[in-house]
């Protein structure tokens, strides 16, 4: 896999990231407005809860539309650095789009992951439909245990409650 395809990767996860700002800028504004017409039509005590109620909302909205804004900032300034070249005696580390073997409950179970600075467990579809890649983080729990290890590692990570076994097949 070229970088041209880690560019597409990070497109694809820029959309995703856009759409969420946008979705919550849309939620933040009808909660505020509705908190807004509560208020001015509130004729109890319930009528003022609910306009509170709504008005936080709003305010959990603007802050989930922020974190995507600063999550988006950082990947757009972490590919304007440009995308680090790996090979398969490369260490997994941020940028590396690599495939693992994990062991699952019918056997082994190929994946292909992505570390980027944010979006961990984003799946993102690959050129022409082709696949798909799951994101994770340096400081995800699959990041922490993979992050140093390189081809034909195999080390154990904790998810979903369960242990797994996962082996570093292929780094590019």
């Amino acid at each position: 896999m070229k970088p041209d395809r880690k560019t597409h990767f990070i497109d694809e996860l820029r959309a995703h990231y856009s759409e969420i700002i946008a979705a919550a800028h849309q939620a933040e504004t009808a909660s505020a407005q509705g908190a807004h017409a509560l208020q001015s039509q509130a004729r109890t005590k319930e009528d003022g809860k609910s306009a509170a109620s709504e008005a936080r909302l709003a305010v959990a909205h603007r802050q989930r539309r922020q974190q995507a804004v600063e999550e988006l900032e950082s990947l757009l300034a972490f590919s304007s650095r440009g995308l680090a070249r790996f090979s398969r005696g490369s260490a997994v580390e941020l940028g590396a789009l690599f495939d693992v073997s994990v062991e699952g409950d019918d056997g082994p179970e190929e994946r292909t992951l992505f570390m980027l600075p944010v979006g961990a467990g984003t799946e993102l579809h690959g050129p022409s439909g082709d696949g798909f890649i799951s994101v994770i983080t340096p400081t995800s729990p699959v990041g922490r245990a993979l992050r140093g290890a390189r081809c034909g590692d195999t080390v154990e990570v904790v998810t979903q409650g369960k242990p797994r076994e996962w082996t570093v097949v292929d780094i590019v």
